[in-house]
C-alpha cells in the first residue's frame, strides 16, 4: 500500500502529460461532415454522374466528409441527420411520392438550428406541392413556367465578390444548361448571374440566403461532370457547401488551381 502510494503521484502526472493535446494552431481544421442526397432524377440527367462528380469537388477540396445516400427518406431520422453539418441536395424525385411530414419538419429543423442546405441544379423542382420547399431554397423550378435555351457555353458574372463563396472567383465561362424563370420572392443575394437568351433576362445563377439561425446556397449549375467539374463552379461547390456549412470558408484546397486569394481575415489561402 505504502509502495502504491509513492507511486501514484508520478501515476497522474503520467496521464496529464499523454492526455489530450490541445489545439495547435497550424493543426488542419476538422473536416465538415457532408450528406449529400441524390437519386431519381430526370432521364436527361446522369445523376449518378453528377453525384459523383459533386462528391469529387468536395473532396478534392481537402475539407469534406462526404456521405451519399440514394434515398430522400433518410431526412425522416433525426438521429441520422444530427451527425452532419451540411446536406447536399442534388436529386429532383421524379417518380418518387412526397416525403412524410416527418422528413419535411427535420430538414427544416436542421437548417433553422444553424446548419447548411446546398441544392444543385433540377433539385429545387423536388417536391412540387411543397411551398415550403421552395421557400428554404430562395428560387425554386416549376415545371412548365421554368425552363432554358439549350445547352452551351455563357458568361457566368461574378457580380458579389466580397462574399467568402466568391472571394478571388473572375467571372467565367460556364458550359451548362442556364436555367430561367425560377419562381419565389424570398430574399436572396445573388452572387453569379447570368444573361439568358431564352427569357431575354439577367438570371440567378448562385444565390444564397438565411434561413432561421441557418444558411443556404442554391446553385443552378451542374447538368452533368463536365458542367459540374470547371474549375470555377468545383470552387464555388465546395466554397458554398462549406459556408452553408460554417458560415465562412476557411480554407479551400487545390480545386481549379488558380494562384492564391485571402480571406476575410486576410489569412492567405491557397487553391
Amino acid at each position: 500500500m505504502r509502495s502504491f502510494a509513492m507511486f501514484f503521484p508520478f501515476f497522474g502526472l503520467v496521464c496529464l502529460v499523454l492526455g489530450t493535446r490541445p489545439a495547435m494552431a497550424d493543426d488542419p481544421p476538422a473536416k465538415i461532415r457532408a450528406l449529400l442526397i441524390t437519386g431519381d432524377d430526370m432521364f436527361v440527367h446522369p445523376w449518378r454522374e453528377m453525384a459523383e462528380a459533386t462528391r469529387e469537388a468536395l473532396v478534392s477540396s481537402g475539407r469534406f466528409e462526404v456521405r451519399v445516400c440514394e434515398d430522400p427518406l433518410i431526412l425522416e431520422s433525426e438521429t441520422a441527420l444530427k451527425s452532419y453539418d451540411v446536406i447536399v441536395f442534388t436529386m429532383f424525385n421524379r417518380s418518387l411520392p412526397m416525403i412524410p411530414d416527418k422528413a419535411k419538419e427535420n430538414l427544416l429543423s436542421f437548417v433553422k438550428s444553424g446548419k447548411g442546405f446546398y441544392v444543385q441544379h433540377l433539385a429545387s423542382a423536388s417536391f412540387g406541392n411543397w411551398d415550403e420547399f421552395g421557400n428554404l431554397c430562395g428560387r425554386k423550378w416549376v415545371m412548365g413556367v421554368s425552363g432554358h435555351g439549350p445547352r452551351g457555353l455563357f458568361e457566368a458574372k461574378v457580380v458579389d465578390s466580397s462574399h467568402p463563396i466568391t472571394q478571388g472567383i473572375e467571372s467565367f465561362k460556364a458550359d451548362d444548361e442556364l436555367y430561367a424563370k425560377l419562381q419565389g420572392n424570398a430574399p436572396i443575394t445573388v452572387l453569379v448571374e447570368a444573361f439568358s437568351d431564352w427569357s431575354k433576362k439577367v438570371e440567378p445563377i448562385v444565390f444564397v440566403r438565411e434561413y432561421g439561425n441557418g444558411r443556404v446556397v442554391h446553385n443552378v449549375l451542374g447538368h452533368d461532370r463536365k458542367a459540374i467539374l470547371t474549375p470555377s463552379v468545383a470552387r464555388i461547390i465546395a466554397r458554398g457547401a462549406e459556408w452553408a456549412a460554417t458560415g465562412k470558408v476557411e480554407v479551400v484546397g487545390n480545386v481549379g488551381a488558380q494562384g492564391k486569394s485571402k480571406n476575410r481575415q486576410g489569412l492567405p489561402r491557397t487553391f
